[in-house]
């Protein structure tokens, strides 16, 4: 009789044990209070946004413009430099969220000249986001995400700015999988991934991987240079190119640059230029 309560005793505890265990877990998921807030002109970064709301669960909400930037490509290139020569902002319409509720924003934009787009440019003026964390998101051409998270640093420094992610326009649709491992590897959310081995070290590209970088970066609408050395890895879904990349400046001088591009390891997959960091 008194093993048998015993061991009623001990499943009774078990069970007490694991529901308090989900308990927990379930309270630190909810420990944090998160909104994403992103600006976006084409879609491209609503796109991105809307992932990471879905993810997470969380709170979104648009930043918009008094005056929309609604011209085309370039005309939308003439007022932002015009803004920038003139030191002018555009004005914000008011946000339906109170930046104050929240613990962890996640913060995204389309990147333009290097920097972010002009509409954050306002909000960081206007707001300090003193003891909040920040986790940058961008959309771009070629790169900018590392630039963009510098620049956050410098104008919000009572914030905490945290690891941020990017994706070409070229490839959104790639970025609901690189989110996932994205949210997952930085803590934003549970579960589990394989940790990305680091690339080899690097050596002078051979004529294959020329061609492989040419195929992935030919097509851009501006030079990007030449690859002289590559580091290489390999990962479960892609073999991804590290290219160390040799061009000429604005100046004429040479300058440098890291080219990533992919490798996805399905038939008929092709070279796919990731990002540029200068």
């Amino acid at each position: 009789m008194m093993k048998k309560i015993l061991a009623a005793f001990i499943a009774a505890f078990a069970l007490l044990s694991c529901t308090s265990q989900k308990q927990g877990d379930a309270d630190t998921a909810q420990e944090n209070k998160v909104l994403v807030l992103y600006y976006s002109q084409t879609g491209a970064t609503k796109t991105v946004a809307e992932e990471i709301q879905n993810q997470l669960g969380a709170d979104i909400e648009a930043i918009e413009v008094e005056t929309p930037y609604d011209g085309d490509f370039q005309q939308t290139i003439e007022r932002c430099q015009k803004e920038m020569a003139e030191n002018t902002l555009p004005a914000l319409k008011p946000m339906k969220a109170n930046i104050e509720d929240y613990d962890v924003i996640f913060l995204g934009f389309p990147v333009w000249f290097g920097t972010y787009a002009r509409p954050i440019a306002t909000l960081v003026a206007d707001n300090a986001f003193e003891g909040k964390k920040i986790v940058p998101f961008c959309t771009f051409g070629s790169g900018g995400i590392e630039a963009c998270t510098e620049d956050l640093k410098k104008a919000l420094p009572k914030a905490e700015i945290a690891t941020g992610y990017g994706v070409r326009n070229a490839r959104i649709a790639a970025a609901g999988k690189e989110l996932n491992r994205f949210l997952i590897e930085w803590e934003y959310k549970k579960g589990e991934i394989e940790a990305l081995p680091a690339f080899m070290e690097h050596k002078p590209v051979t004529d294959a991987e020329a061609q492989i970088f040419d195929e992935a970066c030919g097509d851009y609408q501006f030079p990007l240079g030449t690859p002289a050395d590559v580091a290489i890895r390999e990962t479960e879904d892609a073999t991804e190119y590290e290219f160390g990349v040799v061009s000429k400046g604005e100046d004429g001088s040479e300058a440098q640059s890291t080219i990533y591009v992919v490798v996805g390891k399905e038939d008929g997959s092709k070279p796919e230029f990731t990002k540029v960091v200068r």
